[in-house]
């Protein structure tokens, strides 16, 4: 006997609604676990980003080019020219959106009541507003107008640290090239808050050419930071900034810089799939459960079939068919529901109770749940997938019965 698929299709349909409850609670089951899935996987996901995006933004940018020796060694020695030629093209055009020349170097910084060691940064103040590397918030006074300005921008923990505060002097010490000590007392204009605590601490603000005459080193620099909005497909556009820059600089991906932050990216998409499989591997059992007990109470009608003449490989098509329609209900509901519970949280999810654990983590207390169509279609592939695998047992079973022992079945 040879079944067209609409009527087989039909069929299956009946006999997955024959015991409705028995189907509504398989129903729910799989809805809720493919909820579990895209939910776990759209906050980690959130937890990921944010880390990428924190630690990018302390780089700052997805590409950094520097002197040869500046890694090995972050002094105002190893400093570079500032972008010429070639790389100044490559910079000033797409992928490249934003692009910032600094000088960066150690140093301490004290007031009356101390010193604490900081990294300073001698910063064109518009080529980092566009960066986006700047401090989000001045809770006081002002941030920096121009690559000249006479004054810093220091953390609200270091001034707290510091015994300091808006308007007060302070001195900032380093090393110039003969590795003599260069030093300036300045006045702090601006007090910023930062995501993260410990970056408050760390970083001082100041105009790109009053650090380059205390430091005496003209107008050469000692980083180039840029990005293209597209931390993720780096490594397809900075080979170019490469080429342009030459051997004589060493140009580098975020991955490269920050290699923890590039391995936490590497394994997200590895956890978000072992996790989708042990979830349904979870669910299959009672899948397949519910596909053996459809069998079961359906021994006579299946031997039937057979007596008149139905191929084996159709009742196998036929139980597969059901199972296949149950997965499908279940994604659908379970994406919906995803849906409607992920996209209200995205404008954030007030974690400041562990925010010190947060911090730790490179986040803040802030999580933005990330819905990405990616980990709904893997999420589709393993239902879809494991959930076939699972049900060939009960149908395979089905399919192998014995027609006279089938029909004398009590």
């Amino acid at each position: 006997m040879t079944l067209p698929l609409a009527t087989l299709s039909t069929l299956a349909w009946r006999n997955l609604w024959r015991n409705h409850r028995r189907t509504l609670i398989m129903l729910i089951a799989i809805a809720i676990g493919v909820w579990a899935m895209i939910f776990t996987a759209a906050l980690s996901r959130g937890m990921t980003e944010q880390m990428v995006r924190n630690g990018l933004q302390t780089l700052p940018g997805e590409v950094q080019v520097h002197h040869r020796d500046y890694r090995r060694d972050p002094s105002v020695a190893n400093s570079m020219a500032p972008p010429a030629g070639a790389l100044l093209e490559a910079l000033d055009q797409p992928p490249v959106k934003a692009w910032a020349a600094r000088v960066r170097v150690p140093a301490v910084i004290s007031s009356e009541r101390g010193s604490r060691s900081v990294t300073l940064l001698g910063v064109d103040p518009a080529a980092e507003q566009a960066l986006g590397s700047l401090p989000e918030t001045i809770i006081e006074g002002r941030s920096l107008d121009l690559a000249d300005d006479t004054g810093i921008v220091i953390g609200a923990s270091l001034a707290r640290r510091l015994e300091t505060g808006l308007g007060k002097r302070v001195v900032i010490m380093s090393q110039d090239p003969d590795n003599d000590v260069a030093e300036r007392g300045v006045r702090v204009v601006g007090l910023y808050r930062a995501r993260l605590q410990g970056d408050e601490d760390r970083f001082v603000y100041a105009g790109r050419s009053l650090v380059q005459e205390m430091l005496g080193i003209g107008d050469a620099v000692s980083e180039i930071a840029l990005t293209a909005d597209d931390y993720r497909g780096v490594e397809g556009w900075y080979p170019q900034i490469a080429a342009a820059a030459g051997p004589e600089l060493e140009v580098l991906p975020w991955t490269e810089l920050d290699t923890f932050l590039g391995s936490i990216l590497a394994v997200q998409d590895g956890f978000t799939l072992v996790f989708m499989v042990v979830v349904f591997l979870a669910l299959s059992f009672g899948l397949v459960n519910t596909l053996v007990m459809a069998v079961f109470e359906r021994v006579r009608e299946i031997g039937l079939m057979q007596a008149l003449g139905m191929r084996p490989g159709l009742i196998l098509g036929q139980v597969m068919l059901e199972s296949l329609y149950l997965l499908c209900l279940g994604l659908l509901l379970g994406n919906l529901l995803a849906v409607a519970t992920i996209m209200p949280l995205e404008s954030g999810i007030d974690i400041s109770r562990v925010a010190q654990g947060m911090e730790m983590m490179g986040m803040s207390t802030i999580l933005y749940p990330a819905l990405h169509r990616f980990d709904m279609l893997m999420s589709t592939a393993v239902v879809i997938i494991l959930g076939l695998l699972a049900s060939i047992a009960p149908a395979w079973r089905a399919s192998r019965l014995d027609p006279v022992t089938a029909l004398n079945r009590d």
